[in-house]
């Protein structure tokens, strides 16, 4: 028996409005604003060299004249464009993120239209009331669509990984896109549907490699072998799927060695780092799967595992097969991983998500006003106190808590930004609006259980990313020292070795304009140092560059960091 048994009053769609207001409330801060940060400056510095270079450039990704061909060209291309469309009107930072904006639409409604498409599915359906009054196919599709969206909005570990430009994160949306096509191949298993599952994973590698695409398409055949689909229509279909892929690979790869960017190829030293990807499983990978997995899933990941339970009687039920194959498959390559990252996560978040839609439905009322009560609670509480926080930063009262939010930003002084407050008040209205409906009303619809962790997650974050950016912008740009290097730097200079990272460099780079040394080569009369305050190892770096003789010409670093120390050398010759 069907563990799902769903009044038509429980399938009320969310209003379109509703959920579109949602996610723009959910990826525009954090988006609009925000300077460059560490932790995606670096895929910056490739698009805006890209777009402010040469085809040589577009070719061999690099920063500022740093090679940087550890992933694929592909999400650097899209942020590129976005500044050649947009960025004599929105500046080249904002414009990059509209492709974060973009690549955030395609994994939210392809992950909406997978979940429609598998709710519609006769074996998906709710047990039919004796009475009648059970919703209709359609209706329970779009139902699962909006819960499985909600649940994916709610995730810790998108909301840290959707706003930054990272190629991680057009992987995490072209997985779910290639959700929705492997859905659509198994519903009609064709020529045509190969084709598109076949760009999808053309995609995937030119984003992060041939890895995961190999591992999806692996799951894929499993997937329809478990289904019972014809095996050797499957195996032909698959062998599109990967022509495809592989051509549309080729095109970057065959132009990057016709080409010769920069007398150099990229495509050796990709094909390396792709073999550096997978390993045997280890115990520090598995390690890092329980203890990053278990915040970055949730709360996806305590409704998929119910999703599991609940439907473990049934046989070949798709919604629950397709996801649980390709988050096994995923996760065996990133146990395989010797140096696993928290952004690897993000793909497997999509089939997640995608289950724990389906194991809503099965839940006990008692344990969904449990999940409501607990997060009208906590996330209401966590905003009060960011509240508090940032009036205790503005007029000192209480004094501790006014120390404790100035201390990691020395030298910042705190102001009100009108349009900042004005965001924040009404999305805590809107929050105080959305409990009042919730508990007052006693709503019978599916996705009740998730539109207030969703909602209050937002909330924590809109106020994070207005009331407290410019603290965050204050601690973590950059801008500063590059201006103070830029000035000290004579205008006729043309070439400046460094040491900095990738992150640094692309910071550098863009805010001071540095003229950093290019993939051709040169021999630099200027050099600047990266290291930390208790390093005393100049010495050696310099001669790293060849110097045997400098002289000091600049030192300093962030006022909110107190160990990394940038040095401005001339070479004595």
């Amino acid at each position: 028996m069907k563990p799902v048994r769903l009044s038509a009053a429980a399938t009320l769609a969310l209003p379109r409005w509703a959920l579109l207001a949602l996610g723009m409330l959910y990826i525009l801060p954090g988006v609009i604003g925000r300077d460059l940060w560490k932790e995606d400056a670096g895929s910056f510095g490739i698009m805006w060299t890209m777009a402010h270079g040469t085809l040589d450039d577009w070719l061999y990704p690099n920063i500022a004249g740093l090679a940087n061909v550890d992933e694929g060209p592909l999400a650097f291309w899209l942020g590129a464009i976005c500044i050649k469309l947009f960025g004599w009107i929105l500046g080249d930072v904002l414009a990059a993120r509209v492709s974060t904006v973009a690549i955030f639409a395609l994994g939210t409604m392809s992950l909406w239209y997978t979940a429609f498409h598998l709710g519609r599915r006769a074996e998906a359906q709710p047990l039919r009331l004796a009475f009648g009054g059970q919703p209709e196919p359609n209706d329970y599709g779009r139902t699962l669509g909006d819960t499985a969206v909600l649940i994916y909005l709610g995730s810790l570990g998108l909301l840290l990984q959707s706003h930054l430009t990272l190629p991680a994160t057009l992987q995490g949306a072209l997985l779910a896109y290639f959700l929705y096509r492997a859905v659509r191949y198994v519903e009609h298993a064709g020529n045509r549907n190969a084709v598109l599952v076949g760009l999808s994973l053309g995609a995937l590698t030119l984003t992060q490699g041939f890895l995961p695409p190999l591992v999806l398409v692996l799951a894929l055949f499993a997937c329809t072998r478990f289904l019972a689909l014809p095996a050797p229509a499957a195996l032909r279909h698959m062998g599109i799927a990967l022509g495809v892929a592989f051509g549309l690979t080729l095109v970057w790869i065959l132009l990057a060695l016709l080409v010769q960017p920069y007398g150099l190829t990229p495509i050796a030293d990709w094909l390396t780092w792709n073999a550096e990807q997978i390993g045997l499983p280890g115990w520090t990978a598995i390690k890092t799967f329980f203890r990053i997995g278990v915040w970055f899933f949730w709360p996806a990941w305590p409704f998929a595992l119910w999703a599991i339970w609940a439907w473990r009687r049934q046989q070949q039920m798709l919604h629950i097969v397709l996801p649980v194959f390709f988050f096994l498959a995923l996760t065996l390559q990133l146990l395989a991983d010797p140096i696993p990252e928290n952004s690897d996560f993000l793909k497997m978040l999509p089939p997640l998500a995608l289950m724990a839609a389906f194991g809503l439905p099965t839940m006990k009322r008692g344990a969904i006003n449990a999940i409501d009560w607990f997060s009208v609670m906590v996330l209401t509480m966590l905003g009060a106190i960011i509240w508090l926080f940032w009036i205790a930063k503005l007029t000192g009262w209480p004094a501790q808590l006014a120390h404790n939010a100035l201390k990691l930003v020395p030298g910042f002084t705190p102001e009100i930004g009108i349009v900042a407050f004005t965001v924040a008040a009404a999305t805590s209205v809107g929050w105080i609006m959305l409990v009042h409906w919730r508990l007052s009303r006693q709503p019978a619809v599916l996705w009740r259980a998730v539109v207030l962790s969703s909602g209050g997650l937002i909330l924590l974050w809109v106020l994070l990313m207005t009331l407290f950016l410019p603290d965050l912008n204050y601690g973590k740009s950059y801008a500063g020292v590059a201006q103070q290097i830029a000035a000290r730097l004579p205008a006729d200079t043309n070439c400046l070795a460094t040491n900095v990272g990738p992150a640094q460099r692309a910071s550098l780079a863009f805010y001071g304009r540095l003229p950093f040394v290019t993939l051709a080569g040169g021999n630099c009369d200027y050099v600047l140092l990266q290291d930390s305050v208790r390093s005393k190892k100049e010495r050696a770096l310099l001669r790293a560059y060849g110097v045997r003789d400098a002289t000091p010409l600049w030192e300093g670093r962030r006022a909110s960091d107190r160990d990394e120390r940038f040095r401005l050398f001339r070479r004595v010759r």
